[in-house]
């Protein structure tokens, strides 16, 4: 469960290393998100050279959450971080790779660009 405040790594090479999360907008909870739910986020950390700097406003995808997910089958999932990666107007991802396993609950809400790029998605 993500909410405002709360820092996340980004998985993919967009420019950003981290964010922290100001507000929370495709969500059933207006206090918590969780994986698939769209936030508003602050850069807070970037990488030299590349077109997202600090300080920028941003919309982001959660793909990963440390809060136990449970799948309607009866399997739970979890993963070792808060990851989102980070997308445009039209919910397209901004960079052009993904890093790390990503959730398969992101296909059914319509996120399929992020799927195919991912190496695992769990």
């Amino acid at each position: 469960m993500i909410q405002t405040q709360s820092y996340l790594n980004i998985a993919d090479n967009s420019g950003a290393r981290k964010i922290m999360c100001i507000r929370i907008l495709g969500s059933s909870n207006p206090n918590y998100a969780g994986i698939g739910d769209i936030i508003i986020g602050v850069v807070k950390d970037a990488s030299p050279n590349m077109p997202i700097k600090r300080s920028d406003i941003i919309r982001a995808v959660i793909v990963r959450t440390k809060k136990t997910v449970r799948r309607s089958d009866g399997m739970s999932i979890r993963f070792d971080d808060n990851a989102a990666i980070i997308i445009n107007k039209e919910n397209n991802p901004r960079g052009t790779r993904v890093f790390g396993p990503i959730a398969k609950e992101l296909r059914d809400k319509n996120f399929s660009k992020i799927i195919s790029l991912a190496p695992e998605v769990v």
